[in-house]
């Protein structure tokens, strides 16, 4: 084609189409095109983001809103509809302060669709036409051309272009590609022009895969599996209590009236009905607090999940580097100095074009300077078929000279041979660099003038990312699509010291501890890697910038994404870094410890009364042979104590100086013990109540409900810090939700509202005791704590 028919087609194009036909053939016709998209579909990824609707309905399907709706049911059957409004109205918060926080922040597929480009150029009934890109079918010839997005996978059948495919490869250097050659979906055309054949579209092309990897990549978060583990063995233990507990009332001939309310009050005494809400309101506070430091959540879940990694996969070009070519050395051979090379190299590059290779030589030559460059006077192009490009330049004498500059090999053959140069450019080729010669004089009379090193260069802040995740107790490894050589010395120059895995498929057993390389990997290598270290007990985080990396960045406990990651990768990661460099990785890390240690507080409290709650039902049964609360007496415990201890979401704690994980047994039994000692502090005070001062049934309840929510707030201040009570002060909001749940329920009881009513005298007896009751505690749960290795 020449070049006039060059810009006719361009003129045709933006018009809509073209009579001009192709030098590769007819292309499809308009009804071919539409059966193959009728039989293979769009080009495009499916729409897998969840229904609104269905989100919302499933805030009211798991375990705690389950005991809640049951709960609800049983208050309807038995006519108590005021009960059953309130803990409705429980439900719809828990409900809605999940949907809402999550609705804020969550990120879906749909910028899958958005890496293909929109537009392609496509020979269609013998021209060119403008159509968009997912109308594409297998079959069509299209226009590859400077600064477009690669709409398909497609086999170049004339023509020559530059492409950057690290997004998907991992590669940081970008590729020549002519006629024979294959490219990929979602790769960018640098530089030239060419038709080339679509040969996959959609989920089959060599991106769609990725991302159908992204899509079906799951792991249930360790705040999730945390949520169900303690509600099941609360389930189980509080189970067996309350059939203990039914075994009792039918022996003893307790009326129905009697045994339904008590039953249902065990089972309201059970639900740790905040814990989802609370789990839900410190991440978001978290994710706030994260955004204002350049990180974003798109998913609340990651927040509490930083604090947990304890092995963080770092992709290489893009992440560890900055994806930016740079001349790492000059090799100056015959004579000449570095500036001198670099200054003739630059006359032989070209000028705010996008090669990046001519970018930094040019970027080199003007930081080192030479006095006697010659001056340009013509510029030829990189040529793909040679891999050189070429300059005619006058030296100082103002004799005419000719610069080539390109692959080393083909540069040695216009020069005399060097073995010198050999030498040097073998051993700079092992050690990972792109080396590029440059020949200069006469142009009878070529000689060498030297090698040129090139790299993509850590980040200013990558080695002291790595060294301050390592006094975190996290493990860093480097997971790239790169060679291992040019890894290896990436990988050392970050602090990254430790063997690289051999080339070839992951091995199924391998672990964290074996590599601190993983080099020439696939995208579904990453994938792998990422569940062969979770299949070995570690919580992974992944950080990555391109469509390679979204698979893993998806499966890892938490995926980050770098502010220049590509939309997939945002898309998939659980954080979205916002600001240039890698600090926000440690400030993830650091924000997640804090909340993990704000949700643990609340879990270790929330264990501690549960657990109490339904044995001193069982004891109080005993005593006194009724139960010693009514179900309204354990909707006002769960509105007071269960959701005015948000506040824990707020509180200031102590982040651990390692990795935080969910154990739920040591937890468990933490909150079993301290649960003995609530339990024995609201047994004395019920047998106080009855024995000493002969209270009957109705005021002995509300002796009994004071004692529990006076004694939850000393459990609150003994376990929001696991050492002695000097240690860090509450916040205002804290002690402000203690104040109102004091307030609130000690007006009821003096005022007899929905209880009977008790004297001024007696409940400053009650909170005497439980602030007595608090420095008990406060000194057995230290030795507790140390005891079952809770920091």
């Amino acid at each position: 084609m020449t070049s006039s028919d060059t810009l006719n087609v361009s003129a045709s194009i933006q018009n809509g189409s073209s009579a001009v036909p192709s030098e590769a053939g007819a292309g499809l016709s308009s009804s071919q095109a539409a059966a193959v998209l009728t039989q293979d579909g769009p080009n495009a990824m499916p729409d897998t983001s969840a229904h609104l609707l269905r989100n919302a309905l499933s805030k009211f399907w798991a375990p705690v809103p389950w005991l809640l709706e049951a709960s609800m049911v049983l208050q309807i059957a038995l006519h108590k509809y005021v009960e059953s409004g309130i803990i409705a109205a429980l439900l719809i918060f828990n409900a809605a302060l999940a949907f809402v926080q999550e609705g804020r922040a969550q990120a879906t597929l749909n910028a899958l669709k958005s890496r293909l480009a929109l537009n392609a150029s496509v020979q269609r009934d013998g021209v060119w036409k403008l159509i968009p890109a997912a109308q594409l079918v297998v079959g069509d010839l299209v226009k590859l051309s400077l600064g477009g997005v690669v709409a398909a996978d497609v086999h170049i059948l004339s023509g020559s272009i530059l492409l950057d495919q690290s997004m998907l490869t991992g590669e940081s250097l970008p590729v020549e590609a002519g006629a024979g050659a294959d490219t990929f979906s979602g790769a960018l055309v640098k530089r030239g022009e060419a038709t080339a054949k679509v040969t996959a579209t959609g989920t089959r092309t060599k991106f769609g895969q990725t991302a159908e990897l992204v899509r079906t990549a799951h792991v249930v978060s360790s705040q999730q599996k945390a949520v169900l583990k303690i509600v099941r063995n609360l389930a189980f233990f509080n189970g067996a209590v309350i059939l203990l507990m039914g075994v009792y009332a039918l022996t003893h001939s307790m009326p129905w009236s009697e045994v339904v309310p008590l039953f249902l009050t065990a089972v309201l005494a059970a639900i740790p009905v905040g814990l989802p809400a609370t789990f839900t309101l410190s991440s978001a506070i978290g994710a706030r607090s994260l955004a204002k430091l350049g990180v974003l959540p798109t998913r609340l879940s990651a927040v509490d999940e930083a604090g947990t990694i304890n092995v963080l996969c770092v992709d290489k070009t893009g992440t560890l580097t900055a994806n930016q070519l740079s001349v790492t050395s000059v090799f100056p051979l015959n004579g000449f100095q570095e500036n001198q090379v670099l200054g003739i190299a630059a006359l032989a590059s070209s000028i705010g074009g996008q090669d990046s290779v001519d970018a930094a030589i040019r970027s080199a030559s003007e930081k080192k300077p030479a006095s006697d460059t010659p001056k340009l006077v013509t510029f030829t192009a990189f040529d793909p078929a040679k891999k050189t490009s070429e300059a005619t330049a006058t030296d100082a004498r103002g004799q005419a000279v000719k610069i080539i500059k390109g692959a080393f090999a083909t540069i040695l053959t216009l020069s005399a041979p060097d073995t010198q140069a050999s030498e040097a450019a073998n051993k700079l080729e092992r050690q990972g660099f792109r080396v590029l010669a440059v020949a200069f004089g006469p142009p009878t009379a070529l000689r060498l003038i030297g090698l040129i090193a090139l790299s993509d260069p850590p980040r200013g802040d990558s080695a002291s990312l790595i060294s301050e995740l390592k006094t975190l107790g996290v493990r860093t490894v480097m997971v790239t699509g790169d060679a291992p050589e040019t890894a290896s010395i990436v990988a050392g120059e970050v602090g990254l010291s430790g063997a690289t895995c051999p080339t070839g498929p992951i091995p199924a057993s391998v672990k964290p501890e074996d590599y601190s390389v993983f080099a020439s990997i696939l995208p579904e290598g990453k994938f792998d890697l990422v569940k062969a270290f979770q299949k070995s007990g570690h919580t992974v985080g992944m950080c990555g910038d391109g469509a390679n990396d979204a698979p893993a960045l998806r499966q890892a406990q938490i995926g980050i994404a770098v502010s220049t990651a590509t939309d997939v990768a945002k898309s998939a990661a659980g954080v979205v870094l916002t600001e240039a460099g890698l600090s926000g990785i440690v400030a993830a890390i650091k924000t997640g410890r804090v909340i993990f240690q704000r949700i643990l507080s609340y879990t270790l409290r929330s264990t501690t009364k549960k657990i109490a709650q339904l044995l001193f039902l069982a004891i109080g049964l005993l005593m006194t042979g009724q139960a010693v609360l009514t179900p309204l007496l354990m909707v006002i415990v769960m509105i007071t104590g269960d959701f005015l201890s948000m506040a824990f979401a707020t509180d200031r704690v102590r982040p651990s100086e390692t990795p935080n994980s969910w154990d739920i047994g040591k937890i468990t039994a933490a909150g079993a013990l301290l649960g003995l000692g609530f339990l024995a502090f609201c047994t004395a005070a019920l047998a106080v109540g009855r024995y000493r001062m002969h209270l009957d049934i109705n005021h002995l309840r509300t002796f009994c409900v004071i004692a529990i929510v006076y004694g939850s707030q000393a459990i609150t201040y003994a376990v929001r810090d696991r050492q002695h009570l000097w240690g860090l002060p509450p916040t205002k909001w804290l002690v402000m939700s203690s104040a109102a749940d004091m307030l609130f329920i000690s007006l009821l009881a003096n005022r007899g509202i929905e209880m009977s009513s008790l004297s001024l005298a007696v409940l400053t007896s009650e909170f005497l005791a439980a602030t007595i009751f608090f420095f008990i505690l406060n000194f057995v749960k230290v030795p507790i704590f140390r005891r079952l290795n809770i920091t």
